[in-house]
């Protein structure tokens, strides 16, 4: 009964201690992540474009996915849908966080189509349509560092992330651990194709949150890495 006992509260004491040491290893780990690389600068704000919503879309001092639906939303609802499933719903608790498409002006009826497909029954309090010009929106694709072309109709298949201070965020560095052994070519991230959804979920869904970690912990004053920029390393 005695040898009962004792083996109950190893066990006890073991089930206890185990996780209790897990969080203790990974804690040094949360201080010493790799920060979301700085690829671009000075994104130009959405000024003189109107809002599907009462108030003006502003990017200063949000957490933003952008993305071009071009001057038929209704056609490339495919791309606001894996954004909605795989980086919306996940970060929309968020205050500071929201997702905005653009598109040209005359779009206004398709883009509250495109809403409503998907929403759902959701009220989608973090998501704006912003409409502008054609040149309005081409100065908006020119501020912001990508690898696609904007197409004719001034849509792209890319988002991007930009955060509080309007700098676009990415990846100096893409490559893979097993590139980076076999010393490959070293290639960048600073949009994500929105209809390729292992890159939606697997790379920009993980880049978002550790974005929020970089806030957070400067909020509270833990946060002392040095963020990665694309203009100081080409100096």
């Amino acid at each position: 009964m005695k040898y009962k006992k004792v083996k109950r509260y190893v066990i006890l004491g073991i089930l206890f201690f185990l996780p209790v040491t897990f969080l203790l290893l990974l804690y040094p780990a949360t201080h010493n992540y790799t920060p979301l690389d700085i690829v671009n600068e000075e994104v130009h704000e959405l000024e003189g474009f109107s809002s599907d919503l009462e108030e003006p879309v502003i990017l200063k001092d949000h957490i933003t996915v952008l993305g071009f639906l071009g001057s038929d939303p209704v056609d490339n609802n495919m791309l606001a849908l894996n954004v909605k499933e795989l980086v919306y719903d996940k970060f929309k608790g968020f205050k500071t966080f929201q997702v905005v498409f653009v598109s040209p002006i005359g779009t206004e009826d398709q883009a509250k189509a495109v809403r409503e497909e998907v929403s759902g029954f959701e009220n989608l309090k973090y998501w704006h349509f912003a409409f502008g010009t054609p040149d309005m929106i081409r100065k908006l694709y020119l501020s912001l560092k990508s690898d696609a072309d904007l197409k004719t109709d001034l849509a792209l298949d890319d988002v991007f992330i930009i955060d509080r201070d309007l700098n676009q965020r990415g990846r100096i560095d893409d490559r893979t651990d097993k590139e980076i052994q076999n010393n490959k070519p070293l290639y960048s991230l600073s949009g994500y194709n929105g209809i390729e959804v292992a890159e939606i979920k697997n790379k920009m869904s993980d880049d978002v949150r550790i974005l929020f970690t970089e806030y957070r912990q400067k909020r509270k004053g833990d946060f002392n890495t040095d963020i990665r920029r694309a203009n100081d390393l080409k100096k």
